[in-house]
């Protein structure tokens, strides 16, 4: 054993930029598997591991205050088939306005929110539904309000939520961001707010929180909430929510990025195996000759074989500990970041991430070097010593030849005959070359296919938004949380829509501009109520992406996404009737475009299909393609200028896109391929310095001979070029396909089709940038054992064997 310890300290202290290579392969490495693993977890099932971590609530169920007490409603805990019970909670529903002073575009003064479920809660930590802080602090006093993160259009620190409408005119200042994963409020106040909230001074609802011995189905939720029913007056009961509802439309939001945040995971899992094989079968695979030396002196086979696998490990050893904390230092924050993409709290890196991370990583250098060392261990001891560094005979001979003929400088002419005299060398190089042109070229792809999904599903590239209509006048505690208005529900008008449109009209610079109406209506055919989105105008500048067919261009026509058409099971073609106020309309599909809002179940239309069933459907936003050339926010201004007296906001863009959510995503990527990048260029660097080894007598003949410094550089860059050129050419087809076989899979596991501008992204001059990538990673490569050589003095290199 000392004398093997003494070989393996020998050797790692020896080759002492092979030991570099394989350490900071490894750090390399295991960062991207942490990271990787990591997204992986957090995209499997993310509602159901947030839910679980914040002990969700299975039933949420919302009180009349004037039908049951605080009390009578307690000993609802003990109704059959309750596991735990939390609450009551006395809760308000409300609209707020909130400043926007410095949101730009030339607003000031306040806008309308949204009416929003105010719950009163002293502490965050219930024993059901445990509300996860993501910023800022929980509300201590009155005037403290907490938000449900993404829930309003502007939610963040500081922020102060008037509310006019009330007794007083209460001002809440926003004091922390939080999320619930059963979605049981919009925000949290202390319960000695809540009077303050609603006009009579008293508690306008009650909200309790079941947590059932069974809910894994509907039937079995339903029988729980008949079981508290029962135990409460006739009539207490206003609403209820289903966590199997809330789960539903969680894993709808999160499907398209799941899929996502799934292939940057696995990218940086297999390119981390990829490339550690190939730099540790490299570094062992080049000590024929000393495999040889030890041999001769005695070493058996098996122990040839511990010796380099103890060489491969240590370095290896290092390099895995420093990747584990530099993996946990990038994985945090973008945890956190997915966490807000999901909508769910916060996460740490599970143990067992790492325990995977480390032990994969080791288990694949001791397999790798074993398998190198075994090969060349069981070489005869005189074939060891013969090959050692002398590539075989004729080999790169006649590439030499030809490259002599070229009428390039006698450098770069020997560097472009090198890889012919290790071919499989070269190989290992170019396929590190072609595993970081595949992970660029793929990630790019993912980039762009991404904001091509975030664009179609924003559907608005209006330059200008007009709302029309204010808020609804009510909505009941535990309503509908995608946004979607109650059949029937009443609307304040604010002004009127013929006066907005004719000042759109008036105004320097209106382009296109379109109307948008929304009403529900059930489909014959399927269950529950679908969301019918009513068009005025030139809806064609909206930024709907077709799938297939075409878009309405009349009455009677209409546009439907993928989940509409396997709900109803229909095709483009089909007609479907809608039952709408009782009446019913017929509409032919002439299209399927990507539409993620309420679970996939809209119809897109023009209003005058609507004319008989609602001749009243009031146009409720205007969006506004302002012409080329025109400055927005200086139209925006004249606009407001106009619109004010009318009692309505004109807004640059669309409030509350998903850029956050774009910006994490797009982040990953970036890191994610920097670090693929780096690992590929250190294959690239391992398999140049073992040449360059080989080599050192050889370069000190060139440089007897008169070989300059910088003709080294060239002679040694030049020698990867080739790879480079090849790897890329490889690398970038390959990460083409892949990507093309990828897109469709993912949008399909979300129940989606995805339309040809989200699959089609690349274009002909970044494909041939992509391909370049793979000369520029193998150049990068090749940078510091090109120096290396350069420095080598000629009476150094001569005496080297």
């Amino acid at each position: 054993m000392s004398v093997l310890g003494r070989v393996v300290r020998s050797g790692v202290g020896r080759r002492r930029v092979q030991t570099l290579v394989i350490g900071l392969t490894m750090t390399m490495a295991v960062t991207a598997a942490v990271l990787g693993g990591s997204l992986l977890v957090a995209s499997s099932a993310p509602f159901d591991h947030a839910f679980t971590r914040e002990h969700g609530a299975h039933l949420s169920v919302q009180f009349d205050a004037r039908r049951a007490t605080a009390a009578r409603l307690s000993a609802s805990a003990h109704a059959p088939g309750v596991a735990e019970a939390s609450g009551p909670f006395g809760t308000a529903t409300v609209t707020p306005h909130t400043d926007i002073e410095g949101m730009g575009g030339g607003m000031d003064g306040a806008i309308d929110g949204v009416p929003m479920t105010v719950v009163g809660r002293a502490e965050p930590h219930t024993g059901v539904d445990r509300v996860a802080l993501t910023e800022g602090r929980w509300a201590e006093r009155p005037g403290e309000i907490v938000i449900s993160d993404g829930s309003q259009p502007f939610p963040s620190l500081g922020r102060r939520l008037t509310f006019p409408a009330l007794p007083g005119g209460p001002t809440l200042k926003v004091v922390g961001l939080a999320r619930s994963a059963s979605r049981t409020g919009d925000a949290w106040i202390v319960p000695a707010q809540i009077a303050a909230l609603t006009p009579n001074g008293r508690g306008a609802g009650y909200e309790m929180l079941y947590r059932l011995t069974t809910a894994d189905t509907a039937a079995r939720v339903a029988a729980g909430r008949r079981a508290v029913a029962a135990l409460v007056p006739a009539g207490a009961v206003s609403g209820a929510q289903s966590w199997l509802t809330v789960k539903k439309a969680a894993d709808r939001e999160t499907a398209l990025f799941v899929p996502f945040l799934l292939a940057f995971g696995v990218l940086g899992l297999v390119m981390s195996v990829l490339i550690v094989g190939n730099v540790v079968a490299g570094t062992v695979g080049a000590g024929l000759r000393r495999i040889g030396i030890l041999k001769a002196i005695g070493f058996t086979p098996h122990q040839v074989v511990r010796a380099y696998v103890g060489q491969a490990l240590v370095p290896a050893a290092i390099g895995t500990a420093l990747g584990v904390v530099a993996g946990h230092l990038a994985t945090v924050p973008v945890l956190s970041e997915t966490a807000n993409v999901y909508g769910t709290g916060g996460r740490a890196v599970a143990p067992w991430v790492d325990v995977a991370a480390v032990a994969g990583a080791l288990g694949l250098v001791a397999v790798t070097a074993w398998a190198a060392a075994w090969r060349a261990g069981r070489l005869r001891t005189v074939d060891a010593l013969a090959v050692g560094r002398t590539p075989s005979p004729g080999r790169g001979r006649r590439a030499g030849r030809v490259s002599a003929l070229l009428p390039f400088p006698r450098p770069v002419g020997l560097g472009l005959a090198r890889p012919f005299a290790r071919p499989a060398r070269s190989a290992a190089m170019g396929a590190a070359v072609v595993f970081g042109t595949v992970a660029v070229t793929f990630a790019v792809g993912l980039s762009s296919s991404l904001a091509e999904v975030m664009a179609a599903r924003a559907h608005d590239a209006a330059d200008v938004t007009v709302g029309v209509l204010g808020p609804q006048n009510s909505v009941a505690p535990g309503a509908n949380s995608s946004g979607a208005k109650a059949p029937g529900a009443a609307k304040k008008i604010a002004a009127d829509p013929a006066a907005i449109t004719a000042a759109i009209d008036s105004q320097p610079g209106t382009g296109k501009y379109y109307g948008i109406a929304t009403t529900q209506a059930t489909v014959s055919g399927a269950a529950g109520v679908t969301s019918v989105v009513a068009f005025t105008g030139d809806a064609s500048c909206g930024g709907y992406d077709m799938v297939s067919g075409r878009w309405i261009e009349g009455p009677g026509e209409a546009v439907v996404p993928t989940p509409f058409l396997t709900a109803t099971d229909t095709r483009v073609g089909d007609t479907v009737t809608l039952n709408d106020h009782g009446t019913a309309v017929t509409v032919r599909i002439v299209g399927e475009v990507l539409d993620t809002h309420n679970q996939g179940m809209e119809v897109f239309t023009d209003r005058a299909t609507l004319a008989a069933a609602e001749p009243d459907l009031q146009v409720e936003s205007h969006h506004i393609a302002v012409k080329a050339g025109t400055d927005v926010a200086a139209y925006t201004d004249r606009l407001n200028a106009v619109l004010r007296p009318l009692g309505v906001t004109a807004e640059n863009g669309r409030v509350g896109n998903h850029s956050g959510a774009v910006a994490v995503l797009n982040s990953l990527t970036a890191v994610l391929t920097l670090m693929l990048v780096a690992v590929a260029g250190l294959g690239v660097l391992n398999g140049v310095v073992l040449d360059t080894r080989e080599r050192v007598r050889d370069l000190g003949i060139h440089k007897a001979l008169g070989m300059t410094p910088r003709q080294t550089v060239v002679m040694v860059v030049t020698s990867v070029v080739m790879t480079g050129l090849v790897g890329g050419a490889v690398g970038v087809p390959l990460g083409v396909a892949l990507h093309g076989w990828t897109m469709p899979a993912m949008g399909h596991s979300a129940g989606l089709n995805l339309p040809e501008s989200v699959i089609v992204v690349y274009r002909t001059p970044e494909l041939i940038l992509l391909a370049l990538g793979g000369l520029l990673i193998a150049v990068l490569g090749a940078l510091l054992p090109a120096g290396w050589a350069a420095r080598t003095r000629t009476a150094v290199a001569l005496r080297t064997e």
